[in-house]
């Protein structure tokens, strides 16, 4: 079969053929009498066997190497194909999400293009302070959008730069409870605790909705902020989880500072004093623990904490009543 016939049935070009005659990867078994090429049905399939290699994305030196070195083997060829097109599709992604930032800052010129890019880059940066000072510059210059800002504060472990950026993100606009939200249910628990601290400095009424499902959450660490942040709100909701912190020992001074900021009127302060003796009442509550709920009440106004460090001052636990014994004169005092 001479070459424009091949060229016709295979779809594969008579040059494209001369190209691969030239590497070596497919040559005429023969010559018809006046010099033409003459390709054989043998040659014909070799032809669309490479065809069938160039459509995995083999180049075609790899090609030759599949199929004419005995060491080849499909495994480590497809092995090799398979990282590569992760790779490609990395990077391809990678590329897609910075236009699709660039596109949400919606530049008016191609300066502003430039600053974004320039923006973007600094938040990936290697140096601690070209983060910090992309994300103060991010405000004032044109607006990064909200979608790198979370995506580099999940992933800050430099403090002051993950402080620079809530701060950023805190001005940013709509958008980020939501995406910080996401990052709650992260399997990574340093993502986990970068979402709520991120969540609890952004104000509105959309940041407080997930602080409060992030109560829920099973991740101790998680609701212990979010309860801690909805607490500097005046909201009650994470009453348990403060107990609970302070029961572990889990920024329990904290914890006890949210809950007599909370116990300012009387049904909140019942409610609060009423749970730390619920806790300092159950068999399995340690004796260092006992301690810090004792100690918590201090904080809490009222009868029922008073009644109730009346009766730990007789506590069988010698710190436990000793504690009890001086908040109580301290309370006599004031």
């Amino acid at each position: 079969m001479l070459i424009g016939e091949v060229a016709r049935r295979s779809g594969v070009s008579a040059r494209m053929l001369r190209h691969y005659e030239s590497l070596g990867l497919v040559r005429p078994s023969g010559r018809t009498g006046s010099g033409y090429r003459e390709y054989s049905a043998e040659d014909i399939r070799r032809i669309f066997q490479i065809e069938s290699l160039r459509s995995l994305g083999l180049s075609l030196r790899e090609i030759g190497r599949a199929l004419d070195d005995p060491g080849s083997t499909p495994p480590e060829l497809v092995g090799d194909l398979i990282r590569q097109t992760r790779e490609r599709i990395a990077a391809e992604t990678e590329l897609l999400t910075r236009l699709c930032r660039i596109d949400a800052a919606e530049p008016g010129d191609w300066e502003d293009v430039l600053q974004v890019v320039a923006l973007l880059q600094a938040l990936g940066s290697k140096s601690a302070d070209a983060r910090q000072r992309a994300a103060l510059s991010s405000v004032d210059e044109v607006p990064v959008p909200v979608e790198a800002l979370v995506e580099a504060v999940l992933s800050e472990t430099e403090p002051n730069v993950a402080g620079a950026l809530r701060w950023a993100l805190a001005r940013s606009g709509d958008g980020g409870p939501v995406l910080l939200a996401r990052g709650l249910d992260s399997p990574v628990a340093a993502v986990r605790e970068r979402a709520v601290r991120s969540l609890a400095e952004l104000p509105g009424g959309e940041a407080t909705e997930r602080l409060q499902d992030a109560l829920a959450n099973p991740d101790a660490v998680v609701r212990g902020f979010a309860a801690l942040a909805l607490g500097t709100r005046g909201m009650a909701d994470g009453i348990p989880a403060l107990i609970d912190m302070i029961e572990q020992g889990r920024n329990d001074t904290d914890a006890a500072d949210a809950l007599s900021v909370l116990a300012s009127d009387t049904a909140t302060a019942d409610r609060i004093a009423t749970g730390l003796v619920d806790r300092l009442a159950h068999d399995t509550t340690t004796a260092p623990a006992r301690g810090r709920l004792t100690q918590a009440l201090a904080g809490i106004p009222g009868s029922t904490a008073s009644d109730a460090l009346v009766e730990l001052s007789h506590d069988e636990e010698r710190a436990v009543a000793l504690t009890a014994t001086y908040l109580l004169q301290l309370r006599a005092a004031g």
